[in-house]
């Protein structure tokens, strides 16, 4: 009678021993399981970073061009009007040490004629042409100089010039400050999204730089402009960055 009661006690604590260790077991499992679904656990999302900037320097370029029927005259020409292209320039406040001409060009010189209502190509003469670049941190004389240029072409002198190009300097620390204003953004982004979940923001996964932009003031980038813009056509720009991320969710 005794064995059987010793016998008895024994399936029993046997019985307990295994509730408990499957009772253990399952709760390590669960807790694995739950941090290999909060390991993969993840948001995306965009940061983004802007500030005012403004150009500092800038670069203008004009061109020359003439024609004569003799390479010579051609070149007597394009000297002659370089002369009243320096001389205006001076004018302008802008000294030879912010000029960069180029080598002087002739080429032959041609001209469409119909024949028998056909077009044809026929040389008559040379062109001789030259170009110089205006360099200079002055951005208002760049800028008069520029709305000047026209009274050079009323008055018939072949000289033809682009628009100026206003130049930001240091864009590489504007870049990186933007960067890391914008990686800041996503986290806080991030943090609003799951707030109402009863989870926050983890350890950061991957990391991509978008396009970086330089817009004029006031200006949006097109959707199609994947690498990014450089707006030169004005001195007041705006320099943004585009970040995107990845968060674990704990």
């Amino acid at each position: 009678m005794s064995e059987n009661k010793s016998f008895s006690n024994a399936i029993i604590v046997l019985g307990l021993l295994l509730a408990i260790g499957m009772a253990s077991a399952a709760f390590i499992l669960g807790v694995q399981a739950k941090r290999a679904v909060a390991g993969q656990q993840s948001i995306t999302v965009k940061g983004l970073a802007e500030k005012p900037i403004k150009a500092d320097s800038a670069t203008w370029m004009l061109n020359i061009g003439v024609t004569d029927a003799e390479q010579r005259g051609a070149l007597e020409k394009l000297a002659t009007e370089r002369k009243v292209l320096e001389a205006f320039l001076i004018k302008q406040g802008l000294p030879k040490e912010t000029w960069d001409w180029s080598v002087e060009g002739i080429a032959d010189h041609y001209e469409e004629i119909f024949v028998k209502d056909t077009p044809r190509q026929v040389r008559n003469g040379f062109d001789a042409y030259q170009s110089v670049v205006i360099s200079s941190k002055d951005l208002d004389k760049i800028t008069l100089a520029n709305q000047a240029i026209l009274q050079l072409r009323a008055d018939n002198h072949p000289i033809t010039a682009q628009p100026p190009a206003y130049l930001v300097s240091g864009l590489e620390q504007v870049k990186m400050s933007l960067i890391s204003d914008a990686t800041k953004n996503a986290r806080s982004r991030a943090t609003e999204f799951v707030k109402q979940d009863g989870v926050k923001v983890g350890v950061m996964k991957s990391a991509n730089q978008g396009a970086f932009y330089i817009l004029a003031k006031g200006g949006e980038a097109s959707d199609d402009s994947y690498g990014g813009t450089y707006d030169k056509s004005t001195i007041e720009k705006t320099a943004r960055v585009v970040v995107t991320i990845v968060y674990n969710i704990e």
